[in-house]
């Protein structure tokens, strides 16, 4: 079973910014494509982005595009979600699941705040 780990989230102000990472101990993700999803709380899990294997595709929710960007290091076998301008709504927990478009959560995920 692929182990994630995601990090870098934390509380913020609406407007602040903040880059969330993604690991994947012991499981090279250089031929998969992967996502980021949320899930706010009494909600479905919602896909944010995804990114095609060697980075130089990627698509993104309505309701992010503009404002997060996803990356990846295939060296580091690490994934990045920068997000910018951040809103209320964007509070969630964040996973980053193997796949393109996936609906699925990944690790244990980690808690986006973000407050007026």
């Amino acid at each position: 079973q692929v182990q994630l780990v995601e990090s870098g989230g934390g509380s913020v102000q609406s407007g602040g910014s903040l880059r969330l990472s993604c690991t994947t101990p012991g499981f090279s993700f250089t031929t998969s494509a992967m996502s980021w999803t949320r899930q706010a709380p009494g909600k479905k899990v919602e896909w944010v982005a995804s990114i095609s294997t060697g980075g130089d595709r990627s698509f993104y929710a309505d309701s992010v595009k503009g404002r997060f960007t996803i990356s990846r290091d295939n060296i580091r076998n690490t994934l990045y979600l920068q997000m910018d301008n951040l809103r209320v709504d964007d509070s969630a927990v964040y996973y980053c699941p193997v796949g393109w478009g996936s609906l699925s959560k990944g690790g244990q995920g980690t808690q986006v705040t973000v407050s007026s």
